[in-house]
């Protein structure tokens, strides 16, 4: 039995355009020239309010090349060989953080002692502790720090996070969440400790971790029972070659996670049922659920995790002793994501606003997979304890 449209009416989000003032332009600064800086760069020059006029990689020739592929003439921005360089001899207002995970710390502490602000690539870091030290920085600047989680601006993640701020689901109580890839091991600097840190703990893992935690207000995570496996991405049949790299090679130096799973314990009694894959042998470990005292929220997995949902969302509740069942439809994005991401930055930079995706929240996820990682290090269920900053 459907319900009628109320809790709909209720979660429906008006999106506003705004006026983009080009008075005076954000002076941009990119730190790494890997392919994800080139989605960074292709938004930024959508915007007449905002100039890249800085480059730093360390690896000779690459910053260059980074230009021409992306209609960039070379002669019209500086190129560096290392964010330090880059950060004392330009007075930039922002950087975009794009470097491989194990940099992610050093690269933002750095921009932001020197009083730059910065949007940072997820994952936010790879060890709680250099999480940490980010946001002490952070604090001592004054700047602004906003993590690059892009599916926060989807339509339908805020749809999840309104349907349970309207109070029908009730107390939660229990999440169970993930996703994940029958397939789908990204290769490159992703595989190995030295660069990536972690896996797909970090790579896909920190999105649906905040599409939930972020939906019931992020609440402190208390103890986690982690498990990380690689048995995949150890193995010549299951990885692929890369530019660089044939499958062996690939196999043989890969020594991060392909697989995990976790249960956390968070403040105020939610019990989060978690699990994460670059590859297994199954399409999707299972869809996100939702369990409140009055109600439950069914949200369909996708076939590769892609920081949406997999379908029309569903909403368990009673209704005059009757069971009911409510249609939640897909909303559209008025614009993609990475833009909104990037456009959202841009406002808190010129306007001195708050950072769109707080460090203060991703902290918490960064301390679940910490966690996770030490957990299953153990092999027993351990307290999170996050210091004061």
């Amino acid at each position: 039995m459907a319900k009628d449209d109320s809790v709909l009416n209720q979660t429906m989000q008006a999106i506003e355009e705004k006026a983009v003032d080009t008075s005076k332009k954000v002076r941009v600064g990119l730190i790494g020239t890997g392919w994800i800086a080139e989605a960074h760069t292709k938004q930024y020059l959508k915007f007449p309010d905002a100039e890249i006029v800085a480059m730093a990689d360390p690896i000779p020739g690459k910053a260059e090349k980074f230009c021409l592929r992306n209609g960039i003439d070379p002669a019209s921005v500086h190129i560096y060989p290392d964010h330090a360089s880059m950060l004392a001899h330009e007075q930039l207002d922002a950087v975009s953080v794009c470097t491989y995970n194990a940099t992610h710390a050093q690269c933002t502490i750095d921009a932001l002692n020197a009083g730059v602000n910065v949007l940072l690539e997820k994952p936010f870091t790879v060890t709680l502790d250099e999480a940490v030290a980010v946001m002490k920085a952070e604090k001592a600047s004054g700047k602004i720090l906003s993590i690059g989680f892009q599916p926060r601006m989807d339509p339908n993640m805020q749809q999840i996070k309104k349907i349970v701020e309207s109070g029908e689901l009730g107390e939660i109580y229990y999440i169970q969440t993930g996703g994940g890839r029958r397939r789908g091991i990204p290769c490159s600097t992703f595989i190995e400790k030295k660069t990536a840190g972690i896996g797909a703990l970090g790579d896909i893992g920190c999105y649906s971790l905040d599409m939930v935690l972020n939906a019931i207000g992020y609440p402190k995570p208390l103890t986690v029972s982690g498990y990380t496996s690689n048995f995949f991405g150890t193995n010549p049949l299951y990885i692929s070659k890369d530019q660089d790299h044939t499958a062996e090679e690939n196999a043989a130096r890969f020594d991060v996670d392909d697989f995990a799973a976790a249960f956390i314990r968070l403040e105020g009694g939610v019990i989060l049922d978690f699990r994460i894959s670059w590859a297994m042998h199954l399409d999707t470990p299972g869809d996100t659920v939702i369990l409140g005292k009055k109600g439950a929220l069914r949200i369909p997995s996708t076939e590769c995790w892609n920081g949406t949902v997999g379908g029309e969302m569903t909403l368990y509740t009673d209704m005059a002793g009757l069971q009911t069942e409510t249609k939640i439809p897909i909303l559209p994005a008025p614009r993609p994501l990475f833009e909104m991401k990037i456009r959202s930055f841009l406002d808190a930079v010129k306007e001195g606003g708050k950072a769109p995706v707080p460090s203060s929240q991703i902290l918490y996820n960064q301390a679940i997979i910490d966690g996770i990682m030490k957990s299953a290090e153990l092999g027993r269920e351990i307290e999170i304890n996050i210091p004061e900053i």
